[in-house]
């Protein structure tokens, strides 16, 4: 279940099994009784339990979940949010159903609960969250009651996963199907704790033609893509990498890049550097080979080598002026370019220009920024309250694929594909960690994996070295435990045999 479905996609899917003949009342059947499941399997037979309806399909569920937890020996309050009598038909027959009281909902629902099913608004959502439900929410979170979402936390947009307002803060969340974008994205990835989807009676048949284009990103999206090793290879068959320096004064960044995509991989890596920097990257590698350049145009004649597969600059480049010089360097070569940091910013008086150069290579481009570097350079999209569509609309503009880093990295390519990580642990906030992630892309590309999945494969690596090494992490461990991580990877799909 790797799909990530907007709330229109969410609709469309339920709209094409009903058409191919699952009932709608039937899906609602199945989603009520499978948030009940929850609460059984969390909170004890007995328990008090006050379920809040909306005056949608959400409500629907919770009038479900509430029959089903009365059966199963639960104390169960039902409050709904409008009148019953104005229901839509198939929550307005789950009301029916549910044959005790429903009384209109207020903070004098929540007297002597000890649990919370928050079935008030689901994808549906349009508004900000006011009134009473914002009452209620306050209440609930000042009490500490443990609340069981269905679908999605109410105050979350499912699509965008922005808080509309404010939101319970549930400590679980059933939703139906396939996740929704919102959560994954921060902040409703905070706010849904742990999140279960399930299956309602929609068949899988229907993504054919809901086409998704937003994927969780995990190694099943991209593992039958990772470069495989051949008995009979060879170190140029497994690619050249070149990681650009900065000057000598910070030249650790691109080391760290070097060695990333080096035990990611790559055949040979190079670092090239400035005469300048020469004899400090010269003193500290070893199996990394080091290469004077004289300048922009030194840098291209370098790069002209038909073997160079994948090139990296922004780590620690500086802001000389030079630095815009050797990016251009960089992109006039047809080595597959990578543009991180101050690779990235040194356009920021210029964007339009450097998605220029991007669009006129023949290679792919991959840029790596974080909300402060992004902003320099996509200015137009600050208002835009979804990280997913801030990373989607950079890269249709700019023509490369966009990784935004953060805790919810989202990987984008031009033609709208994207895939949401939540596998990087909070202890990857360290300096240089993300010139790993930009060696970790290099390496790969080097060895001829495509572009979006080189990408989402580094970003799921990545984080996955992170959790494997644990908390005190700093960024020099990072590659240490690369072996470790691609021995599981290769138990899961054979990259190495």
């Amino acid at each position: 279940m790797l799909e990530l479905l907007t709330s229109e996609e969410m609709a469309r899917a339920e709209q094409l099994a009903a058409e191919a003949g699952t009932s709608t009342l039937t899906m609602m059947e199945n989603a009520g009784r499978a948030v009940a499941e929850e609460v059984v399997r969390r909170y004890p037979r007995g328990s008090r339990v006050t379920v809040l309806c909306g005056p949608g399909n959400n409500g629907g569920d919770g009038f479900v979940c509430a029959r089903y937890l009365r059966e199963r020996g639960y104390q169960v309050r039902l409050a709904l949010l409008g009148k019953q009598e104005e229901l839509h038909r198939d929550p307005k027959e789950m009301a029916r159903r549910w044959d005790e009281a429903i009384e209109p909902l207020s903070l004098q629902s929540l007297e002597g609960a000890q649990i919370v099913v928050d079935a008030i608004f689901g994808t549906g959502l349009r508004d900000d969250i006011g009134g009473a439900v914002a009452q209620i929410i306050e209440e609930v979170t000042a009490r500490k009651l443990p609340v069981v979402s269905v679908d999605v936390p109410t105050g979350i947009d499912a699509t965008r996963g922005n808080v509309r307002g404010l939101a319970f803060k549930a400590a679980a969340t059933i939703t139906f199907f396939r996740r929704k974008t919102g959560h994954v994205l921060l902040p409703g990835r905070l706010y849904c704790g742990d999140v279960r989807a399930v299956e309602i009676g929609i068949p899988a048949t229907v993504l054919a033609d809901i086409a998704p284009r937003t994927f969780a990103n995990d190694p099943d999206f991209w593992l039958r893509y990772y470069p495989k090793l051949r008995l009979d290879g060879h170190k140029y068959d497994r690619g050249h990498a070149v990681i650009v320096s900065g000057p000598m004064e910070s030249t650790g960044a691109a080391r760290l890049a070097a060695r990333a995509a080096l035990r990611s991989g790559a055949g040979l890596v190079s670092v090239a550097t400035s005469k300048a920097a020469f004899y400090i990257n010269a003193a500290q590698l070893t199996a990394i080979m080091v290469a004077p350049f004289d300048g922009a145009a030194g840098l291209s004649d370098y790069l002209s080598d038909p073997r160079i597969r994948a090139t990296l600059i922004g780590p620690g480049a500086g802001r000389d002026p030079e630095v815009k010089d050797l990016v251009l360097s960089v992109l006039a070569s047809d080595a597959v370019a990578v543009l991180d940091a101050e690779g990235i910013t040194a356009f920021q008086d210029s964007p339009a220009e450097l998605f220029d150069q991007i669009r006129a290579r023949p290679a792919p481009t991959i840029m790596t920024p974080h909300e402060g570097e992004f902003l320099k350079v996509f200015p137009e999209f600050e208002d835009e309250v979804s990280k997913l569509e801030r990373a989607r609309r950079a890269a249709e503009l700019s023509g490369a694929v966009i990784i935004l880093k953060g805790a919810d990295t989202v990987v984008a390519a031009p033609d709208g594909l994207a895939a949401i990580s939540e596998n990087a642990p909070p202890w990857l906030a360290t300096a240089g960690s993300g010139d790993v992630l930009a060696g970790l892309v290099t390496g790969l590309l080097a060895q001829g994996m495509a572009a979006f999945d080189a990408a989402s494969a580094a970003v799921w690596i990545h984080g996955e070295l992170a959790t494997t090494y644990g908390p005190g992490l700093i960024a020099e461990d990072l590659t240490e435990v690369l072996p470790a991580v691609l021995q599981r990877l290769d138990k899961r799909g054979k990259i190495f045999s």
